[in-house]
């Protein structure tokens, strides 16, 4: 007699901008999915209407970035519904409290995500350890080389304050600790003992916010936007990076006071790696761009391009456990709403 699990055959439906479809799920993904599920490819939902006679069979609605919102409404047209599966990160725009209310599961590949974050972060702070940004600049006014005895530059005995041990957060500071930095932990959901287990066998040191802001070579943003973070970041706090400093905000713009940040960079005071603004995107005028310390990117930490398709073997993989009775991997909970991002 077998022991394997009997598996399941889903009825799943597509919920996503066309063109995301096929970058995060190529060929070879679609065909693993088919092999355990019944899929439409053909049409992707854009909204949710009661003429459509596929909602009354969905076990599974597969989602990403631009999903229509799944409200009370939307439910009560999908009376099977089991799972959400969300091909990216944040689910908080576009699922309703009520799909909790009613136990329908919902998982999201934002694990996945934070590590293309994580890295963009990494590279900023090498970066910004060699005042990339600066010199850049410099180089293009005529000005060629540098003083390789001056101490503002380098990666060497610098000090690295992590804001928020999120998924991003917490990817990344293993990589900084490869590369030696002292790393600081700020984060008002641990307690000191669990920041200084974050990396074990690494001294990974609680710090309060002001602390922080006083002791960083660079300081890196990685919490949620939640009310109780909008301008965490503001001149108070500004004031208080030493001459110098870098701001990288890799996770939300509204983290930031922006009009004090342009004033502390445009002094030349400090530097800041943006790949988040408020407001996002940022006015083409808007006097940051101008700036030769300041490097902004148009949102592009998170997964892109190539990327994409990691979240789809994630969500396929999901499909799949959820075929066979086994448990979803990645669930985010009602609890957890306020404090993801």
């Amino acid at each position: 007699m077998s022991d394997a699990p009997s598996t399941e055959r889903l009825d799943v439906l597509v919920a996503m901008p066309e063109p995301l479809v096929g970058a995060i799920f190529p060929d070879a993904l679609r065909a693993r999915l088919d092999a355990v599920a019944d899929v439409d490819w053909s049409t992707v939902l854009s909204g949710f209407s009661a003429d459509d006679a596929r909602l009354s069979r969905v076990q599974v609605l597969l989602t990403s970035w631009g999903a229509p919102l799944l409200d009370a409404r939307a439910l009560a047209l999908m009376p099977r519904l089991r799972a959400v599966v969300h091909a990216a990160g944040s689910v908080k725009h576009h699922l309703g409290p009520e799909v909790w209310d009613r136990g329908v599961a919902v998982t999201s590949a934002a694990e996945v995500n934070a590590l293309p974050v994580a890295d963009y972060t990494l590279a900023a702070v090498l970066f910004a350890g060699k005042r990339v940004f600066r010199k850049s600049h410099d180089y293009a006014q005529g000005v060629f080389g540098s003083d390789v005895t001056d101490p503002r530059m380098g990666n060497t005995a610098r000090t690295v304050g992590i804001i928020g041990a999120s998924r991003v957060g917490r990817a990344l500071l293993p990589m900084l600790a490869r590369h030696g930095f002292r790393l600081l932990v700020s984060d008002p959901t641990l307690d000191d003992a669990r920041i200084r287990a974050l990396l074990p066998g690494y001294p990974v040191e609680p710090a309060d916010l002001m602390t922080m802001m006083r002791e960083a070579d660079v300081v890196s943003l990685h919490a949620p936007e939640l009310p109780e973070t909008h301008h965490l970041i503001d001149d108070r706090m500004l004031s208080a990076m030493r001459d110098g400093a870098v701001l990288i905000n890799t996770s939300r713009g509204s983290l930031v006071d922006t009009e004090a940040l342009t004033r502390h960079c445009a002094s030349g005071r400090i530097d800041a790696v943006l790949d988040v603004t408020d407001p996002e995107p940022l006015p083409r005028e808007h006097p940051l761009f101008a700036l030769p310390n300041v490097l902004i990117t148009p949102h592009v930490a998170g997964a892109l391009g190539s990327e994409l398709q990691c979240f789809g073997d994630f969500s396929v993989r999901q499909i799949e456990r959820l075929s066979v009775g086994l448990p979803l991997e990645g669930q985010v909970t009602s609890a957890e709403l306020g404090r993801i991002a």
